[in-house]
Order: C-alpha cells, then sequence, then structure tokens
C-alpha cells in the first residue's frame, strides 16, 4: 500500500508543470473538443409536493424556481440547446410504484423558443413524488447523440423516495457509460441527508453542488451552468485498459477515461520518438465510501519490464479524488530512422471499502496523456531543474552580498564619527 504523504506536495507540483506545460498538436486529438455540435442542458426541476413550501423570499419554492427559470430562459445563449424535464409533476396519488415513473419531458432539448418555454414553466403545480433517479436516467436519454458538452441540471428540495434505486448509484452508471454527461445539482433546502445525496450525484460525473435559498441565488447559479455548458470543453474519451503491458490499448496525446477495479493494474501504450517528451497524469476518484489510507502509482516502464520513471501520491480520507503524474524526456538520436520507443504506464490504487459496499464498477479513472517536444535549450525547466528561477537565485544572492557590505562600511563609518566626536 501507497502510503507516503509526503509524495503529496511533490505530486501536485508535477500536475502544476503538466498543466502549465501541455500542448496539444494543431490535428485533432483523443478528447479534443470539435465544436461541430451545439450545448446541451436539460433543466431537471423538482414539482414533488414538497416545493408547495413557503420559505424562499417569503413565497413557495415552486414560485421562486419559475421565477428563476424565466430568467434563465431570457439568458440562455443562442447557440445552446436547452429543454426541461420534471418529476414529480403529474401523479397526486399514493401508490409509490406509479410515483416513482413520475418523469416528463415539459420541453423538449433543442433550439429554444423562449415563449413556449416560459408558458410551460407556467403550467407546472407541486404534485407528487420524488423520482430522482428515473429523472436522471431519462434525462441522460434526452442528452443522447451528439459530441457536444452535455449538462444536467438538477433542483431538488427533498430527496428521493423511490430507493432501491439509488440516484448516487444512477449518476455512477452515467458516468460509466462515457457519453460525456456531466450534473450539476442545487439544493433548496439546507438539509444534510439531501446535501449528501445531490453531493454524491454531482461527483459522480464532475459536476457541482450548491445549496441556494433565495431566488436570486437560484437564478444566478443556473445562468452560471447553462453558460458554462457553452464554453469549449475537452470529452474525455472512453478507453479500457489492459491487465498487462502486452495487451495494452495504444493511446495518442488526449484526454481518456476508464474504471479500475480496487487494487487492480491498468495498462495503456504510448509511443514516444527521439527527442520527444512523454507527460501523463492520472487521477482515480473515490465515488463510494472508502477505507481511510489509500494511494495511487503510474509508472512508466519499457516492454521488458524496467522501470524508468514513476509518480505516486497517497491520501487519508480527506479528499475523494487522488492524483499524480510523470515526465519522460527521450534522448535525441543521431539515427533518423530510429523507431519509436514503446513507453508501457501502469496504473495501480490501493483503495479498499468496507465490507457492504459494492466493489463494481471500478473506480473512475481520467488519465492525459501528452507527447511533445522534448527540452532542448538550457532554460528549458525539464532540462535546467529550477529553470529561470537560477536567475533569481543568483540575483538575490548578489543583492545580499552588496547589502553586506554597504551595511559594514556605513556602521565602521559611523563607528569612526562616534570616535572623533
Amino acid at each position: 500500500m501507497i502510503t507516503r504523504t509526503r509524495l503529496a506536495a511533490g505530486a501536485c507540483a508535477l500536475l502544476a508543470a503538466l498543466a502549465a506545460g501541455m500542448a496539444f498538436p494543431a490535428g485533432a486529438v483523443a478528447g479534443e473538443p470539435t465544436g461541430e455540435d451545439a450545448p446541451k442542458v436539460d433543466l431537471v426541476l423538482d414539482v414533488s409536493g414538497s416545493m408547495r413550501t413557503r420559505d424562499i423570499d417569503g413565497g413557495t419554492r415552486m414560485a421562486a424556481a419559475k421565477q428563476a427559470f424565466n430568467e434563465v430562459l431570457d439568458a440562455t445563449p443562442e447557440e445552446v440547446q436547452l429543454g426541461i424535464r420534471t418529476l414529480g409533476a403529474d401523479y397526486p396519488g399514493d401508490d409509490r410504484k406509479t410515483g416513482c415513473k413520475d418523469t416528463a419531458q415539459l420541453y423538449p432539448v433543442g433550439p429554444l423558443d423562449r415563449t413556449e418555454a416560459k408558458t410551460a414553466v407556467a403550467t407546472l403545480s407541486p404534485t407528487g413524488w420524488t423520482p430522482i433517479g428515473p429523472a436522471l436516467l431519462k434525462a441522460a436519454d434526452d442528452l443522447d447523440g451528439g459530441n457536444g458538452s452535455k449538462r444536467i441540471v438538477l433542483i431538488s428540495d427533498g430527496e428521493d423516495t423511490c430507493a432501491p434505486l439509488d440516484p448516487c448509484e444512477v449518476a455512477r452508471e452515467i458516468a460509466a457509460k462515457g457519453i460525456g454527461v456531466t450534473i450539476d445539482t442545487l439544493g433548496l433546502v439546507p438539509n444534510t441527508k439531501l446535501r449528501k445525496q445531490l453531493s454524491c450525484i454531482a461527483e459522480a460525473t464532475g459536476g457541482t453542488y450548491t445549496s441556494v435559498q433565495h431566488t436570486d441565488e437560484l437564478t444566478d447559479k443556473v445562468n452560471q451552468l447553462v453558460d458554462r455548458a457553452a464554453d469549449p470543453v475537452v470529452t474525455p474519451v472512453a478507453t479500457e485498459g489492459a491487465d498487462a503491458c502486452a495487451k495494452a490499448p495504444t493511446l495518442k496525446s488526449g484526454l481518456y477515461t476508464d474504471r479500475e477495479e480496487f487494487g487492480q493494474q491498468r495498462w495503456y501504450r504510448v509511443d514516444v520518438e527521439p527527442g520527444q517528451e512523454l507527460r501523463a497524469s492520472v487521477s482515480v476518484g473515490a465515488d463510494r465510501a472508502v477505507n481511510p489510507s489509500y494511494g495511487v502509482l503510474l509508472r512508466a516502464v519499457t516492454v521488458h519490464g524496467r522501470e524508468i520513471v514513476r509518480g505516486e501520491a497517497a491520501g487519508n480520507g480527506r479528499t475523494d479524488v487522488l492524483s499524480t503524474g510523470l515526465r519522460y524526456p527521450k534522448a535525441e538520436s543521431d539515427d533518423d530512422d530510429a523507431a519509436a520507443e514503446a513507453v508501457c504506464l501502469q496504473v495501480t490504487n490501493s483503495f479498499s471499502v468496507a465490507s457492504g459496499v459494492k466493489t463494481s464498477p471500478g473506480l473512475p479513472l481520467e488519465l492525459t496523456v501528452d507527447v511533445v517536444d522534448g527540452p532542448s535549450d538550457s532554460d528549458d525547466v525539464a532540462a535546467f531543474g529550477l529553470g529561470r528561477g537560477w536567475w533569481l537565485l543568483g540575483a538575490l544572492i548578489l543583492v545580499g552580498f552588496v547589502a553586506g557590505l554597504l551595511w559594514g562600511w556605513l556602521s565602521r563609518w559611523r563607528l569612526a564619527v562616534w570616535r572623533t566626536n
């Protein structure tokens, strides 16, 4: 088990260097946004009976949601295809089986007709159950197709009432499909259980959770999330690592996602030409309750099993994501026909869970691979250690030396004047 916490600082510094030095080639690479399809957003609104409660700015939760939606619809960018899905809006009865099917598309995801969408929102009235899990499954289907960004924004004031279909497990299933859907959640009640459930849903897909208790906060946050969907994003490419280097898939520069079972090894291959540098980083997320003390190891090895370089990080239960990275510059060759070197990347984790916690599907893994021209100049950080930091260090030493001489001379002069007087 990897437990050396002193490696965390080094891993963070390495990841910062990777982020600063990341430069994908001009051509399209794995995970690079193509911009061919419009971004899609599906607003999923809880219309269950509890939305009648009057505790938001003197009005009902439903009234606050309607006002926020009207303002959001006015501000939605033209390029965003937006839809609205409801849960608990149609069935007022007591039959749980029927109530847990109560989710419908109020306005289809597509080019926005603001008047039509506002009219649809105006008809809503708090009614029934809170089938969050079924609604998320349907919302993912609403966004299916295309390669643009896809975002679900869930607004709810209560926990799911349709267990055992756990909405957190539903979110993990959606993430495991690799269709690039991000789920953001907003809670209208400062409730601990609601916060835990909505946080879990968001974290499973890389989204965010926010607690809002005022109409203007709800409006601002939903607007922010809709605008974020219009920003160009990199959608990870789903891949499947092997259990050995010889069987590993060969990856190009890009962003990849995979699933890794507890204690499992995943292998990937990258071809590195002479004079190039391989930069890789990996993040493994704990999307369920795990035991404290865990680690992640990323190794670059030759096809014959010799380790080239490694990066590792350890955690103690205070974070849900653990990341590390590495860099491997391959030396230039005098042979113009020299073949590329196949470098194997091995990802290992030491997460563990208590009895009764599901171990399948595996933990979500995100791998960044970048192959760039290697360092050649002495001021390159990889080749020169501190890079330009050496110049700063030298300047500080020189200034300190000169300041010391001046202070010594001034002190002796003052002493001589004092003695004379």
